[in-house]
């Protein structure tokens, strides 16, 4: 029995929305990955603090805020950081370490997780303290106290989003978890 198939415009809203990002990241990768990032990155910030608030007040600990200038600091990053860097990055590996390359799985891996990822979460601190205002000697104080306990969480908790993403993931839609391991 034949199956007929139904044109785009009688599909369901959240597929023709999917369609169109599609569209986009096929016309515009650059742009619609770093309004992605963008977009995920200051409510991932957000998603932080709400869980934050929450746990605090379930503690009887005072609530602070929400702090709006530290999701759009993370918004601002995820546009025109995370974006683009991620878009280059996963190029670049294509052409790097080709799928023919018998051991890519690992080599893509390895690359991410030990020159990426560090990298990149210094990148992360550094564009931070200065969206913060702050000067050298805080971001050398903030490096200190946290750069490798970060680093060392994000090994543990991305690695294995991250060999999904590289290896099964098509290149056109790779998405960066990069925006989110801060």
């Amino acid at each position: 029995m034949p199956v007929q198939s139904r044109p785009v415009r009688d599909s369901s809203v959240h597929f023709r929305l999917l369609q169109q990002y599609l569209v986009l990241l096929k016309r515009y990768p650059i742009l619609t990955k770093s309004v992605t990032s963008g977009i995920l990155s200051a409510l991932g910030n957000l998603l932080s603090q709400f869980v934050e608030a929450r746990r605090k007040a379930q503690k009887g600990a005072p609530v602070s805020n929400i702090d709006a200038a530290g999701a759009a600091r993370y918004a601002i990053y995820g546009l025109l950081i995370t974006g683009p860097v991620s878009h280059l990055f996963y190029q670049l590996m294509e052409v790097w370490i080709p799928t023919t390359d018998r051991f890519c799985v690992v080599k893509r891996l390895l690359l991410d997780r030990l020159i990426f990822a560090p990298g990149f979460l210094l990148l992360f601190y550094f564009v931070m303290n200065i969206l913060e205002a702050k000067g050298w000697t805080d971001f050398e104080k903030k490096m200190r106290r946290s750069y490798w306990t970060a680093l060392k969480m994000n090994w543990k908790v991305w690695t294995p989003f991250q060999f999904i993403n590289i290896n099964f993931v098509p290149v056109q839609v790779h998405i960066s978890l990069h925006f989110i391991r801060q």
